[in-house]
């Protein structure tokens, strides 16, 4: 309640009465080691209500994480420890950046099968519960987070994984923003959840007459509850613990007005008498409460020394897995990796980058065991199955076309696109393993949200989106993504690659795994692209500097600049044959990846754009929003302004100037419009 009144703003009620339950996991329950926060045998806890970032706050302060008091006085301000919802490498203690409800949930699932991966691949034969490997993943959630659709994903995908390691505590307090939830919800939760396939409990604080005082905080209820989850191996857990949204305060208990808003300092002032507190104190914890809460220090650090021993004696045991997971744990790539990865020769009529992509991960699946990913339900569209790995499924759901066993290799995620993203960051925020997931581009929209925390954490999760333009060609305007580059460019921090050829792929793919620090997507082709000759060409590592020139004009000093990305490399270098022949020196830039081309050196830069050289062109099969950087004052897009409805793909391919006749007309345009600029400067 201080908190929240010193801030002015901040949701009090929640983090108020799930005081009692979040106590209980950080004191009790779960294995942790608040002087080590990054062990790698820890419990996880995810806030997926993110908003009631207090009731994470308050268990890190009380438990001897490195927060402090003051912290807490400091909640939701400038530079803070504790910003109004948890950020993920911000705040100790922290495991997530959960602010939009509901992917927090789908953030614990990948944290489950994470785990469980790591077992498959360090220690498959202990028995359960037993390996270093081993730990549990704990949520709390709301109301706002069992509404949005994404945690319907993730729910569904955990029951058939069978994660038996994950316990979700939903806070069933019916009360949200717009008061009682009655006003949007009806459903049972815990009916639902059970139909996914879930171990389900309910916990009824609210016994009895609310109004009467006939409230309970049954903490020994709860705790039950928490231990037979643990106890059922082969089912997610969800607990509905049943509670009144800011107990005990007299007036604003049980109402909207105490989730998102300070209580003022009257009901503050009567709360504290309720609970026996001094009114006129603020922040006041008692000596004796911190020297009780902190003993869990000592329980973590007992619990970390058992820990290491049995993980002293596994690594003993097993060197070369002991390598594996060093490398691991720094996210560092085996010495020579890259010579694994194919080199495609020049061919005419080529290959679609999205089965250049395929080649290249089952290239890859000997030497980086650590690489796993699947796709929501395309697995053979977006050819994101190693051949030969087996599926990450329980035997029990595995099948005749998709043979596997839980400690597998293969993802699938069925058609949840949302729920596949914030699983995917559940993945590599657990740490250790690499993973990538599948859709097509235009499908990447179901995603944004998990796709934007994904920029915003620096995840090095690998997004495989194919039928990446209108090229996909029958399905129709709904599959073909021609908005959808720019507006992923237009996230910060994640790198948008989109190959020209195999070999492009190639080294985009290298360019992915050597980044430990933010998410990159590649953009891929449903169609064949020819393979550029590279004797003739240069060579495609130009991509991991984003652009590069992939022609030079004659003399070395173009006149004009085509620049290019993905199938439309192929008319740049036509054109620019056909603008030589016209005596136009023109140089050809491959831009796979706008974000590493603008993280060079500007002299770099200003080698393959040379800032005199304003006659530029930019070809891609999308709008031009992107690009304008580029263009300058006097540079012409070929791209995608108007389309009719229904165009099939072929008339859009023509009627929007993917063809090299197009790419000629726009640089002699460009090229007149330099004329224009320069006669006007100088007052001719």
């Amino acid at each position: 309640m201080d908190a929240v009144e010193k801030s002015g703003n901040g949701h009090p009620g929640t983090a108020m009465s799930l005081a009692p339950a979040a106590y209980l996991l950080f004191n009790r329950v779960m294995r942790h080691d608040p002087t080590d926060p990054h062990w790698p045998g820890r419990d996880r806890f995810v806030l997926s209500a993110g908003h009631s970032s207090l009731t994470l706050y308050i268990q890190l302060f009380l438990s001897g994480y490195s927060l402090s008091l003051d912290d807490l006085a400091s909640l939701r301000q400038w530079d803070s420890l504790t910003p109004g919802h948890p950020e993920y490498r911000h705040t100790p203690g922290v495991e997530v950046t959960t602010g939009p409800l509901g992917q927090g949930i789908g953030n614990a699932v990948g944290m489950a099968m994470a785990t469980r991966r790591e077992r498959g691949l360090f220690d498959p034969t202990s028995d359960q519960g037993s390996s270093p490997f081993d730990h549990n993943i704990y949520v709390i959630c709301s109301d706002g987070d069992i509404e949005e659709g994404v945690s319907h994903e993730s729910s569904a995908i955990a029951a058939v994984q069978k994660l038996g390691n994950l316990t979700v505590i939903y806070d069933d307090n019916e009360i949200s923003i717009e008061d009682d939830t009655r006003i949007a919800k009806c459903e049972d939760a815990g009916a639902r959840y059970a139909a996914y396939g879930w171990h389900v409990q309910e916990v009824d604080w609210r016994k009895g007459d609310p109004d009467k005082g006939d409230y309970n905080e049954d903490v020994e209820a709860l705790y039950q509850a928490i231990i037979k989850a643990k106890q059922v191996t082969d089912k997610p857990s969800f607990i509905v613990l049943k509670t009144i949204i800011g107990w005990p305060a007299p007036n604003k208990q049980n109402t909207g007005k105490i989730h998102g808003s300070a209580l003022g300092a009257a009901e503050v002032s009567a709360t504290k008498e309720i609970l026996g507190f001094d009114p006129n104190e603020t922040f006041a914890v008692d000596p004796a409460v911190l020297d009780h809460a902190k003993q869990v220090v000592e329980r973590g650090r007992a619990q970390r020394a058992e820990w290491q021993q049995a993980y002293d004696a596994w690594a003993k045991a097993n060197p070369d897995a002991k390598k594996l997971w060093d490398r691991m744990a720094q996210r560092s790539l085996p010495e020579g990796w890259h010579q694994a990865l194919p080199e495609f020769p020049a061919d005419e009529k080529g290959l679609a980058t999205r089965a250049a992509s395929g080649k290249i991960l089952e290239a890859l699946a000997p030497v980086l065991p650590e690489l796993w990913g699947g796709s929501a339900d395309l697995a053979e569209s977006n050819n994101t199955t190693m051949k030969g790995e087996p599926s990450f499924i329980p035997a029990a759901y595995a099948t005749k076309e998709f043979p596997g066993n839980e400690y597998g290799r293969t993802l699938h995620f069925g058609i949840r696109e949302h729920g596949m993203g914030s699983i995917l960051n559940g993945i590599a925020v657990h740490g250790g393993t690499r993973v990538y997931g599948g859709t097509f581009l235009v499908f990447s929209d179901y995603m944004r949200g998990a796709v934007r925390l994904s920029a915003l954490m620096g995840l090095p999760v690998v997004f495989v989106w194919t039928h990446d333009s209108i090229g996909l060609g029958e399905d129709g305007p709904t599959h073909q993504p021609i908005e959808t580059l720019s507006a992923l460019r237009a996230i910060v921090g994640l790198d948008v690659v989109r190959p020209a050829d195999a070999n492009e792929t190639t080294w985009a793919w290298r360019g992915a795994l050597e980044h430990n620090d933010r998410p990159t997507a590649l953009a891929l082709s449903r169609q064949n692209l020819p393979t550029i000759d590279r004797n003739k060409y240069a060579s495609a590592e130009g991509v991991l500097k984003g652009g590069y020139i992939l022609s030079e004009a004659s003399g070395g000093e173009p006149k004009v600049i085509l620049i290019g990305t993905g199938s439309e490399v192929q008319h740049c270098l036509a054109a620019q044959e056909r603008l030589e022949a016209q005596g136009t020196p023109t140089r050809v830039v491959s831009m796979p990846c706008q974000e590493w081309f603008y993280a060079q050196p500007g002299a770099y830069q200003q080698q393959v754009l040379p800032r005199g050289v304003k006659a530029r062109v930019t070809v891609e099969a999308g709008i031009r929003m992107s690009w304008d950087r580029i263009l300058g004052e006097a540079g012409e897009p070929v791209s995608i302004e108007h389309y009719g409805a229904s165009a099939p793909a072929k008339i859009l391919f023509e009627q929007f100037g993917f063809t090299a006749d197009n790419v000629v007309a726009k640089a002699n345009a460009a090229l007149a419009k330099v004329g224009e600029i320069t006669g006007h400067k100088t007052g001719n």
